[in-house]
């Protein structure tokens, strides 16, 4: 969990220069069909906090189950996925696959904190 946390972290600080790009060559953006370049940021500081929330669990509870582990990965992975959709087509987000996938990525973040919570340190 600890490494796939690095992995995030790392994507976030990469993203770092998605916000440079956002800010110096916004044309570029417009171009490529973003119109929502603030969900940029959104992503890049979600990415930093999911990859931090994973590094402190792993190092936290280093024999976290299988059954906490899974969906709380999964749900820092997407999680921070949804706001590209919605720089291209902010509508996206009405959709009902976008919302399913919101709810059972919300649900792996949140519930798999909680259990983490409940079966505390090791």
């Amino acid at each position: 969990m600890v490494q796939i946390g690095l992995v995030e972290l790392a994507l976030g600080g990469l993203l770092g220069w998605a916000m440079v790009l956002r800010q110096e060559s916004p044309d570029f953006l417009r171009r490529i069909g973003v119109v929502a370049p603030q969900r940029i940021r959104q992503v890049h500081l979600d990415y930093v906090m999911m990859g931090l929330i994973l590094i402190g669990v792993g190092l936290a509870i280093s024999d976290l189950s299988a059954g906490i582990a899974v969906p709380l990965v999964f749900g820092t992975i997407v999680n921070p996925l949804l706001f590209v959709p919605l720089a291209f087509e902010p509508e996206v987000e009405k959709r009902l696959w976008y919302r399913a996938l919101a709810v059972v990525s919300f649900l792996g973040v949140s519930g798999g904190l909680v259990a983490a919570a409940i079966v505390g340190p090791s």
